[in-house]
């Protein structure tokens, strides 16, 4: 199964990075999730520490560009297929980041992709 990388995730149920880590689970993706707080979604650990992962298909963004910008090494050594920015996340010098390094960047929402069946 693909793995799905949720940057940005959040142990707040109010949140859409917490939908998306629930809604990837139900539809048994394999979900990791990093977070600016540790906690628990739909049993996945919310970790801080940029672990490097392997294998990652999509990750998939709930930072808003400010807060991207440290992650964006970070982003490229991880080599996933495609990076989905949601909402908010939109980042025109991460696209270009990511094109320089063969990474499809895709600007759509997680959970309408996942609701109708194209994530």
């Amino acid at each position: 199964m693909k793995k799905t990388l949720v940057l940005g995730a959040s142990p707040n149920p109010s949140r859409y990075s917490n939908k998306a880590v629930n809604r990837l689970v139900n539809k048994n993706y394999k979900v990791l999730a990093i977070g600016l707080r540790e906690g628990i979604v739909a049993g996945v650990p919310i970790i801080k520490e940029k672990k490097l992962f392997d294998d990652i298909d999509s990750i998939t963004l709930y930072l808003n560009p400010q807060r991207q910008k440290e992650y964006y090494d970070y982003i490229v050594s991880l080599n996933p297929k495609r990076v989905i920015f949601n909402p908010g996340t939109e980042n025109p010098e991460l696209y270009e980041i990511l094109k320089e390094n063969n990474i499809e960047s895709e600007v759509a929402c997680t959970l309408v992709l996942l609701g109708t069946n194209q994530y």
